[in-house]
């Protein structure tokens, strides 16, 4: 691996970009930036940003370190503890990212500077907060111009909120489909019928798709727009803010938003699967630094691991549950509560596919935890034990995982549909297909069920 590496996701901007030299990651900051890089630190806005948990903090690092050429300076940015996509997010958490975006486009403005680009994926979460982590995203102000990245934040932000309010909330994977926001006339089209009488979204989406479709087939001089004063600015952030803050979507009704108040675990196995789980995270040597928990539903179990101080991400393909996690766990600075489906995770996607990493390319965590989730996998989606198997043997170095018979009331909730087709969903064939992937370290019968559960290491990480 050579010893300095471009990030596949930072060659859109021409002021700079991230890259990282033996494990560090930094950022170079082209000399063409350099008078807006000075004013963003003189002005006090980076400072005031970054004590305010807005703006990501860095520190100087040495010129000699710049991957290319006509560099005016080199910065080493905090990581994040891990990255993730706006496709992935709950509605708050979307909510609360655009939101950041235009509180810090506000604060922006009183120092004389700008937002030049609002880009959802320029945002992350650290401690359940979003934080904006390019620090190359502001220009001076250049009073009487309109707001350059209006569209972008329409179509990252403000188009996926309303489709996930007022239509589906499903309709935020389009994001995924669409890297540089969702089309203003597709999310109009689809949100019109729910949307037509209220005035702020007609403005910002209806009426703004419309004008956008009109200057894409006229001259630059029609398009030209003059007189967009401070005030003017600040009362299209404004405007935004208030329809934004407006937008709600209650988590309700979808097939697991209420698992834990319909289980088949009595309150003691409960409590027991409880310390079971928290003595196996203890067995793990040396402590991890990441866990996923898969099928992690409202966080039950992964505020285990996050209570411990490790950063957690909690994956569930259910929304509902997810915007749960994410509204009750807010305060919980370990855990980052994300939507996913196992059976099609996110992809590698973007310019040659690596603007945006893959499930397994962001892998693999220290832990990974697969609780009540394999007999949704091997029955409810016939996937073969030996590729559950293999697949979690890549994405995590130690595997606590819950193995579910088909006499669990659970598994027979699922049969109740469907053929039995899974003559070899038996634990003598669970243990042989990941025995050939993970080494056993613990197993232990859960009182009160038919429920095992297992603390395995894998073989190939």
């Amino acid at each position: 691996m050579p010893a300095s590496t471009r990030l596949g996701s930072s060659f859109r901007d021409p002021s700079g970009f991230v890259f990282t030299h033996e494990g560090t990651l930094l950022r170079q900051i082209n000399e063409p930036y350099g008078d807006s890089f000075r004013q963003l630190v003189s002005s006090g806005l980076y400072g005031e940003l970054a004590d305010a948990g807005l703006l990501v903090r860095h520190e100087d690092a040495s010129l000699d370190l710049a991957l290319e050429a006509g560099a005016m300076a080199v910065i080493r940015p905090e990581r994040v503890p891990f990255i993730s996509y706006p496709y992935e997010w709950s509605f708050s958490q979307l909510k609360w990212a655009a939101l950041t975006t235009l509180q810090i486009q506000i604060r922006s403005i009183e120092r004389g500077m700008t937002l030049k680009d609002a880009s959802a994926y320029n945002i992350q979460f650290v401690g359940g907060n979003p934080i904006l982590i390019d620090t190359l995203s502001f220009e001076p102000l250049n009073i009487g111009k309109p707001w350059k990245p209006y569209r972008q934040f329409c179509q990252h932000f403000l188009a996926p909120l309303v489709l996930m309010s007022h239509v589906d909330v499903r309709l935020s994977r389009l994001a995924a489909n669409y890297i540089d926001g969702i089309p203003l006339d597709l999310a109009s089209k689809l949100s019109k019928p729910f949307t037509r009488f209220n005035a702020r979204i007609a403005m910002h989406l209806h009426v703004h798709a419309q004008l956008q479709a009109k200057a894409a087939n006229s001259t630059p001089s029609e398009n030209h727009r003059g007189g967009f004063g401070k005030n003017a600015l600040l009362g299209l952030i404004d405007s935004l803010h208030g329809l934004i803050e407006k937008l709600e979507w209650k988590p309700e009704g979808t097939e697991w938003a209420d698992y834990y108040d319909d289980t088949n675990y009595s309150s003691a196995s409960m409590s027991e699967k409880h310390q079971l789980v928290a003595q196996f995270l203890s067995a793990v040597t040396p402590t991890p630094a990441l866990v996923w928990d898969l099928g992690a539903n409202n966080g039950e179990f992964s505020q285990l691991a996050s209570s411990k101080l490790i950063p957690t991400v909690a994956w569930d393909i259910d929304p509902a549950a997810v915007e749960k996690n994410v509204v009750k766990r807010r305060a919980d600075r370990f855990m980052l509560p994300l939507v996913l489906d196992l059976t099609n995770p996110s992809p590698s996607i973007g310019w040659a596919n690596h603007e945006r990493e893959s499930l397994l390319e962001r892998g693999p965590a220290d832990v990974v935890m697969a609780l009540a989730l394999i007999h949704h996998l091997a029955i409810g989606n016939n996937v073969p034990l030996s590729d559950i198997a293999d697949f979690l043997s890549q994405v995590g170095r130690w595997l606590i995982i819950e193995f579910v018979p088909k006499e669990d009331s659970q598994v027979q909730r699922l049969l109740a549909s469907r053929e039995d087709v899974f003559p070899r969903y038996v634990q003598a064939d669970f243990e042989s297909s990941f025995g050939s992937k993970f080494e056993l370290v613990n197993k232990h019968s859960i009182s009160g069920t038919k429920r095992t559960l297992y603390l395995m290491k894998s073989r190939g990480l």
